[in-house]
């Protein structure tokens, strides 16, 4: 468990996410907050379920009552056509 990294992006390992929840964690936003784990480059694409996991198995709670985090605009606007299907734009 100590060298398993859960987080890519932040290199946030599974012993770090079970010491947040241990200190009072509850739901992967504050899991995120202790951590960092799902604010790097992928936004918690990757580690969201996996954090969800580790939350279950270690309150003893179903997949299904652990609340996910909570998707957030951007900071900046981004023009419309950047987020074209072509990628294109103008």
């Amino acid at each position: 468990m100590k060298d398993k990294i859960i987080c890519r992006c932040k290199e946030v390992t599974e012993e770090k996410i079970v010491e947040a929840i241990r200190k009072g964690a509850k739901d992967v936003d504050a899991v995120k907050r202790a951590t960092g784990a799902g604010m790097g480059l992928c936004q918690g694409r990757t580690c969201t379920l996996l954090i969800a996991r580790i939350i279950s198995r270690e309150l003893g709670i179903p997949m299904s009552k652990v609340k996910l985090s909570t998707s957030r605009a951007p900071v900046r606007p981004v023009p419309i056509d950047i987020l074209s299907l072509n990628g294109r734009g103008k």
